[in-house]
């Protein structure tokens, strides 16, 4: 008879100082500044514990299943096919970058769309600004100090001032390889009155077991508008961290809008920070949780200025024996008065076994604002489905229906007809497997 084991996971898996040796040799022609952040953000990883169930940032959590265990940096991969409805600009595949088709006529606006690892020797002044610059308060400090310790490119954007982009920037990360770990990174930088979109999608080659340990770092500048689209498809058997960082500056407007789909278990966290009057953040998210797949949503508005406003909704459809988490904050500086805020929870139940837990929070220190919040979890309406069914229309699809209306709320937010479809065809596409 076999044993069961009963060790509990390591604080650090595979990524020990060996592992770390061995990934800055690779990395030996970066700056010596880029190495050195390097080095603190391991020195920080391998010293933070691993999640507790006494930490207050992972109520709700399946901390159990939460291990580093078994995964390891990841071998060269070849191209990955496109998400269908997408064309990327951008594509890497085991934190590598595959392929590039980069448009002349952004170059001719003087836009730049290159790696981090191009930017770090071109650009430094602007990747020592903004890269990871935003410390993570909610609670995912030691994931985010493997991200920087490990990360070995990614994505870096910059749109000049004034400049208007017609269409969007895409960018693929994708995992292949059992066990493989992966780092994507997309960093975009929106100067003075630019406007631009850029979209992240985050999937598997194929099946197996991921580790996938993502972030982001959105800059709005003054009277910018920018638009964040990111799409996670990860293996069922991935376990995913993605870490959002939004600032946005005076008179600026950031929408940001993530679609949660694959993975195992998933957390996302996004901070949104708004530092100059008339500075204003919408942030969306959609997910589709079935089997026994765990999505935990944490997030964080900071209203840093007075006159600032920001938008949360994060809608929810659960099937199976799903779970989701939401925890969110408003959090409104002494000096943010006129903020307006408002946050939103929805959650929609297709299934008596799945469980939605929802914590939204207000922490205000002015006395002139406008603040609301809340959060609901709704059984899909008997009679619509029996209506549904009545026509023909089977369960399965019936519940889809029901769903993509519970959707169009969000979706309909989006200024660009293509990539509400793409969206739609990737939710639709969860629907059929």
């Amino acid at each position: 008879m076999s044993k069961v084991s009963t060790a509990s996971p390591s604080q650090i898996g595979r990524f020990t100082s060996e592992a770390f040796a061995v990934h800055l040799a690779e990395q030996k022609s970066a700056p010596a500044w880029w190495l050195e952040r390097k080095r603190a953000a391991y020195a920080q990883f391998a010293a933070l514990p691993m999640p507790r169930r006494t930490d207050e940032a992972w109520r709700f959590s399946n901390i159990g299943t939460l291990s580093l265990d078994g995964a390891v940096l990841a071998a060269k991969a070849g191209p990955v096919a496109p998400v269908a409805g997408f064309t990327p600009t951008l594509s890497f595949a085991n934190n590598q970058l595959v392929s590039a088709h980069v448009p002349p006529a952004l170059a001719a606006q003087g836009v730049i769309v290159t790696t981090l690892a191009e930017a770090a020797a071109k650009h430094a002044d602007l990747l020592k600004a903004h890269f990871m610059a935003q410390p993570q308060k909610l609670g995912s400090a030691k994931f985010a100090a493997l991200h920087s310790a490990f990360v070995g490119d990614g994505a870096f954007v910059h749109i000049p001032k004034s400049v208007e982009l017609a269409d969007p920037v895409v960018i693929q990360h994708a995992a292949s390889g059992d066990q493989a770990a992966v780092f994507p990174h997309t960093l975009v930088v929106a100067e003075e009155n630019a406007r631009a979109t850029v979209v992240d999608l985050l999937v598997s080659a194929a099946g197996g077991r991921h580790l996938a340990v993502g972030a982001n770092d959105l800059y709005a500048g003054h009277g910018a508008q920018l638009t964040y689209i990111g799409a996670q498809n990860w293996s069922r058997d991935t376990l995913a961290f993605q870490l959002n960082s939004i600032v946005v500056r005076r008179d600026a407007r950031a929408q940001s809008l993530n679609l949660h789909l694959g993975a195992r278990q998933a957390r996302h966290e996004s901070l949104s920070q708004l530092q100059a009057p008339g500075a204003f953040s919408e942030m969306l998210a959609l997910t589709v949780a079935d089997g026994t797949q765990e999505f935990d949503q944490r997030t964080l508005q900071i209203h840093q200025a007075p006159n600032t406003k920001s938008d949360l909704l994060y809608k929810n459809a659960l099937l199976a024996k799903a779970r989701t988490i939401f925890s969110g904050l408003i959090v409104v500086d002494p000096d943010a008065q006129k903020t307006d805020a408002y946050q939103s929870n929805r959650n929609l139940m297709l299934s008596d076994d799945a469980e939605a837990n929802s914590l939204p929070g207000l922490e205000i220190q002015a006395n002139d604002v406008r603040c609301t919040h809340g959060a609901t979890s709704s059984r899909i309406d008997p009679e619509q489905e029996f209506y549904l069914q009545s026509r023909g229309i089977h369960r399965e699809a019936a519940d889809e229906l029901i769903t993509f209306g519970f959707f169009e709320e969000v979706l309909n937010r989006l200024a660009s007809d293509p990539i509400h479809e793409a969206l739609r065809d990737l939710i639709r596409s969860k629907f059929q497997k």
